[in-house]
């Protein structure tokens, strides 16, 4: 579980196969191999560790499935290490599984990003997103676009501030609307 609050600004090093490496510093502080780092939103395990860099097995279904395999040697990432159960949830309970792969159709400071087919009914005005793990709360909100407001801050301690038009974003929606969505479906006539 994650909070969608971004810790580290770190990049993209290199793979070989599924194993991809990352350059990092502060999301390393007592990490360990088998923890969990969320990278661009995605859950990923830590499989092995240095001084200033980690690595990952990144399967198949998750280069399929994130823009992940897309990444190119020095591409920035944004990094966020699992929530302690002693620690504060500042953004949203974000789990790091992407539902989507999204496209930004105007950079920021009002980030503007067409979703994946089918995406779109679990936004709503003021409700919670996360893009490329950064918990966020859309407006805007209609067929397949949804916008972000961003703040300087989060312009500058995270990749959503060198976003261009085209670029391709994880998007993972607020969890509980999943489950409600499947609580109703015997309801609705859904199967």
């Amino acid at each position: 579980m994650f909070t969608g609050l971004i810790e580290e600004l770190g990049s993209f090093v290199s793979s070989a196969g599924e194993r991809f490496r990352f350059a990092a510093n502060q999301v390393l502080e007592e990490t360990t191999v088998d923890d969990s780092i969320a990278v661009n939103g995605c859950c990923l395990t830590v499989v092995a560790l240095g001084e200033d860099w980690w690595e990952a097995d990144v399967v198949a279904e998750t280069v399929q499935r994130t823009s992940l395999g897309q990444l190119t040697p020095g591409d920035p990432v944004n990094f966020e290490r699992a929530v302690r159960y002693s620690d504060r949830l500042g953004g949203h309970m974000v789990q790091g599984h992407v539902d989507g792969v999204g496209t930004v159709v105007t950079p920021g400071p009002d980030l503007r990003i067409r979703t994946s087919e089918g995406l779109d009914k679990y936004l709503v005005e003021k409700g919670s997103v996360t893009v490329d793990g950064v918990s966020l709360t859309c407006f805007d909100v209609n067929e397949n676009c949804f916008s972000v407001a961003l703040i300087p801050h989060t312009l500058a301690v995270t990749t959503l501030g060198s976003y261009l038009v085209g670029d391709s974003v994880n998007l993972e929606v607020d969890v509980i609307a999943k489950y409600v969505e499947r609580l109703l479906a015997p309801h609705n006539g859904d199967n």
